[in-house]
């Protein structure tokens, strides 16, 4: 019997085609139920490595014989063994490249629409992290808005489609995830636009995105219209792409609203927020399609693989944008929020250019789920 290697670029295939797939998971327990790989048609076993030295014949009776089997473990080590003491058994087996690590850094790009003048928009869905990140496209030029730290995967996608990056943008000061934005508009020499409310502490250089900022890329008049939307930092920014796309940031999701506490300011920004939801976005059109900066469950993917609604459809079906009494959404989004994200605030200093964690510790402060959002 074999022991097969697979991508994350296959497993998030089968996230997005809702295919089977068995996983033994061979991480701590509290690592386990804190973050998974998830899909729809995914079951689950959870046995710790350290509990597998002996031998796996205690868990044999519970690994189906019919449906693909894959072992997943930090790093890959630990689930290279678990799969070969597997393979020796009897049973087909496949273990998860670089492990929960390269799934959390994996990111798919999906495009998700078409420009009037001929340009293109695409989706970075980092999978295993819940990020998602955007690249507008225009006769040969790129913007690239809340890129995540792997800057080479949009240095590298940009090329493929002969597009030089011209800007990038970042629609607020991230706590979850580090940003690649200043990092690729170094490489390539671009214009970096962040949000000046968000970049009072910042060490480096930036471009002022405030309201009426216009930028076009290309030659084809598509323009970025920012619309200053507060609430889940103090300066998160949205943007209007060609009259069809809105991108959130972190104030709307599909299924949830943007959380305003983590820079401490909840009780203060809970009012921000409501404003941005309830009176910003009703004076747009219902027609925008939302394009949010994170997703916080699987079932928020397309059948595609995007993660993409209607304004109109989230107005009626999105939890966060209908209730009506002031005080309830100010005690949904103050009482009622995940943990915070893992080192967010050395996450947030790090995006302020304060600190400059080595890469494997760059790795270590994001590991987790998404946890930007309030249900």
């Amino acid at each position: 019997m074999t022991v097969n290697m697979v991508t994350a670029h296959e497993v998030a295939q089968k996230v997005f085609n809702k295919e089977e797939l068995f996983i033994l998971d061979v991480r701590n327990e509290s690592d386990f139920v804190d973050w998974k790989v998830e899909g729809d048609n995914f079951e689950y076993l959870n046995v710790p490595y350290f509990e597998l030295l002996d031998g796996v014949e205690e868990i044999l009776g519970k690994i189906p014989s019919n449906k693909e089997i894959l072992v997943v473990c930090a790093k890959e080590g630990s689930s290279v063994m678990v799969a070969e003491m597997l393979s020796e058994s009897g049973l087909t087996v496949s273990f998860l490249q670089g492990g929960m690590k390269s799934w959390s850094e994996h990111l798919e790009p999906v495009k998700v629409g078409d420009l009037k003048d001929g340009g293109e928009i695409y989706q970075f869905v980092r999978i295993g992290k819940g990020c998602l990140s955007y690249m507008v496209i225009s006769d040969g030029e790129a913007a690239v808005i809340d890129a995540t730290r792997m800057a080479n995967i949009f240095v590298d996608f940009a090329a493929s489609k002969e597009a030089t990056i011209t800007n990038v943008f970042d629609t607020h000061l991230h706590a979850d995830h580090i940003s690649g934005g200043r990092k690729i508009a170094e490489q390539r020499g671009a214009t970096y636009w962040l949000p000046p409310k968000d970049a009072k502490e910042v060490t480096f250089d930036y471009s002022a995105l405030e309201g009426g900022n216009v930028v076009t890329i290309g030659n084809t008049a598509i323009d970025i219209h920012a619309l200053y939307s507060p609430g889940h930092t103090i300066g998160s920014t949205s943007f209007v792409v060609d009259e069809k796309f809105l991108l959130s940031g972190d104030i709307l999701f599909i299924d949830s609203i943007g959380r305003p506490d983590l820079a401490g300011k909840a009780e203060d920004w809970v009012g921000d927020l409501r404003e941005s939801l309830y009176s910003r976005y009703r004076d747009l059109s219902e027609e925008l399609i939302v394009l949010p900066a994170h997703f916080m469950i699987i079932d928020e993917l397309n059948d595609d693989g995007s993660v993409a609604e209607k304004l109109g459809t989230l107005f009626t079906k999105n939890h966060g944008l209908n209730i009506e009494d002031e005080t309830e959404f100010r005690k949904l989004v103050t009482e009622n929020l995940p943990p915070q994200p893992n080192a967010y605030q050395e996450i947030r200093e790090t995006n302020m250019g304060k600190i400059t964690p080595e890469e494997e510790r760059q790795r270590e402060m994001e590991i987790g789920p998404n946890r930007c959002a309030v249900r």
